[in-house]
């Protein structure tokens, strides 16, 4: 059956396709046939054609915090392809290449209209492994409830997602390359371009190396940042983020001396603008203390793994430092993500040399493995060129 003659109907059905489920907390995912219901109100249906490994899938999956919501398909960074359309949804057809949003945007909410925040009040960040709408599940096995992971879970063949947390993206950009800025590459830009708004001729120090901390060092020396420090304890990213525009690349293995100590030498003083991209409350600390007096800036990217308190001397705030967080770059997703793809297109941003594995759907517990052990930066899974099929009955 052709995607055409799948969606030929004015009202879907329900679907059974192939995802990768989680059974608990750091269990291997198993290939299950799955159940997918069609777009409610204001959603889309979407066939996946890739999806990148993002850190935060796997911290969720590693941790124990929420063991409730399983069975669950993971999944939040991905390219794909308009299979059929809720009521009410007016700007996607049938057939459009979109990016799958894990933070949506309304148009209408408090913050979306505010101008100064990116954290819509209707579609923001989901946690609880339902829609948005009627907090209920599209996914099903045997008639019993598959959870969702940020309300995309893109670790399947299809998926249903709110327009709302969907952009619509030119046919001509590469699936298997733009599904890195449905999350981890557009957050270090936008960490760099929008919440730090990095001046030309700073100094700068990005704590960990991986797909974000490098999208960082890319949008500060396209900033014109004087210095670029980074730390990192893997020394093998040592090229690859020198590539990127690091300038100094600390290993703090190397070094007895505290890693801000370190920092204020090199710098003169303390940088201007510090970044943590790991994902470790400590590391924010460690931040702040390697920023200068009167204007440093921290920026804290990464989702934490345990311990989400951060702690520090309050004469660091006093004597001018600022602690400032970041979720997917500030960047309004609907409205200005477009843009990103636009400047990929025109060679003005990397993103091919951020992907250092391409997997068939079937290996996904590789990709797993690859990121647990810190071996890949991101790591496409690409989907099956399979089509759905209707249920009986439908």
């Amino acid at each position: 059956m052709s995607l055409t003659d799948s969606v030929q109907n004015k009202q879907p059905g329900v679907i059974t396709c192939k995802a990768a489920v989680a059974w608990g907390p750091g269990k291997p995912m198993v290939i299950e046939e799955v159940e997918l219901s069609p777009p409610q109100s204001m959603e889309i249906r979407v066939k996946v054609v890739c999806t990148s490994l993002c850190r935060s899938d796997v911290t969720a999956w590693l941790s124990q915090a929420q063991a409730s919501i399983y069975p669950r398909i993971f999944g939040h960074e991905a390219s794909g392809i308009v299979e059929s359309v809720g009521e009410g949804v007016t700007e996607f057809v049938e057939g459009d290449h979109v990016l799958t949003l894990f933070t949506g945007e309304c148009m209408s909410c408090r913050h979306c209209t505010s101008g100064k925040s990116n954290i819509c009040q209707v579609l923001g960040l989901k946690r609880d492994g339902v829609m948005h709408g009627d907090q209920k599940t599209r996914f099903s096995i045997k008639g019993k409830p598959v959870y969702h992971y940020c309300a995309v879970s893109s670790f399947s063949e299809y998926t249903v997602v709110h327009s709302g947390c969907a952009v619509k993206v030119s046919p001509i950009a590469p699936l298997d390359k733009i599904c890195l800025l449905s999350c981890g590459a557009a957050a270090g830009l936008g960490a760099a371009w929008k919440v730090a708004n990095i001046s030309e001729g700073s100094k700068v120090v990005i704590f960990g190396l991986g797909t974000v901390g490098l999208s960082v060092a890319q949008g500060a020396k396209m900033r014109g940042a004087s210095q670029i420090i980074g730390v990192d304890m893997m020394q093998e990213k040592c090229e690859k983020a020198k590539a990127f525009g690091v300038t100094d690349f600390l290993n703090p293995n190397d070094t007895d001396e505290p890693i801000p100590q370190v920092i204020n030498r090199l710098t003169g003083g303390g940088a201007d603008y510090a970044f943590e991209c790991i994902g470790d409350t400590g590391m924010v600390t460690t931040a702040l203390q390697s920023c200068c007096d009167g204007w440093g800036l921290t920026v804290t990217l990464g989702v934490p793994k345990q311990r989400p308190e951060v702690t520090a001397h309050f004469g660091l705030l006093l004597n001018g430092r600022t602690l400032t967080g970041s979720l997917f770059g500030g960047w309004k997703p609907k409205s200005e993500i477009p843009s990103l793809v636009e400047m990929y297109l025109k060679k003005e941003i990397e993103l091919d040399d951020l992907i250092t594995h391409n997997l068939p759907f079937e290996d996904i517990n590789t990709a797993f493995d690859l990121m647990k052990n810190g071996t890949c930066l991101r790591c496409v899974i690409h989907m099956p060129e399979i089509e759905c099929f209707p249920m009986a009955g439908n």
